[in-house]
């Protein structure tokens, strides 16, 4: 069986060692799944059913309230992606993860991470490591989206994803920064009339 690509590995490896053993053991949990532009990793309402490593490709994670779609986060290559809410607790998700680009992903079922963290030879402080690291992400995401006002969440965005704002549409971003377009532009035509660096302080 092919291995997955030397990203997934290498990822792992910043987080735990990986022997030759343990490559072999991933590369027979890990499955290819190919996502064309707008197709649903997984939907609102749905049961997350997989943990996806992504080697090609951009992904959003949003919430459809009545129809208004609320970002919250991207993965980009090599993030992990998954609704792990949905996934740990076997909910229906109340948020989707949909790919913004063609997307190359392995991914891995529910059975088959609980080998991996059973059999990988430091599979025990991997799973508590990667948990804990969502936990921290999402709970920073839910209290910038409660706190912090929307030219702060612009400059975290530009922050956090240099990359981004040449790959996806303002619509996205404003989604993100939790504005209106419009509301988008007149942010960015102040920073540009005042010169706002990205390290600059804001007013």
């Amino acid at each position: 069986m092919k291995y997955p690509t030397a990203p997934l590995i290498s990822k792992i490896k910043h987080i735990v060692p990986v022997s030759e053993n343990d490559e072999k053991l991933i590369g027979s949990l890990f499955e290819p799944l190919h996502l064309e532009k707008g197709a649903y990793f997984v939907q609102q309402g749905q049961v997350c059913q997989q943990v996806g490593f992504l080697q090609t490709g951009l992904i959003r994670y949003f919430v459809n309230q009545d129809g208004d779609e609320k970002i919250y986060s991207f993965g980009l290559e090599n993030d992990f992606v998954c609704d792990y809410e949905s996934f740990l607790s076997k909910a229906p998700c109340r948020r989707a993860v949909q790919a913004i680009e063609d997307s190359s992903l392995v991914v891995i079922k529910w059975g088959n991470l609980q080998r991996l963290f059973a059999e990988l030879t430091h599979g025990e402080k991997f799973g508590r490591v990667a948990i804990e690291q969502v936990f921290v992400q999402t709970m920073g995401q839910l209290v910038s989206l409660y706190t912090d006002s929307p030219e702060l969440r612009y400059q975290t965005f530009l922050d956090e994803y240099p990359t981004l704002p040449a790959r996806i549409s303002q619509y996205h971003i404003a989604s993100y920064v939790g504005v209106k377009p419009q509301s988008l532009s007149r942010i960015r035509a102040r920073w540009a009339g005042k010169d706002y660096g990205r390290s600059s302080s804001l007013e």
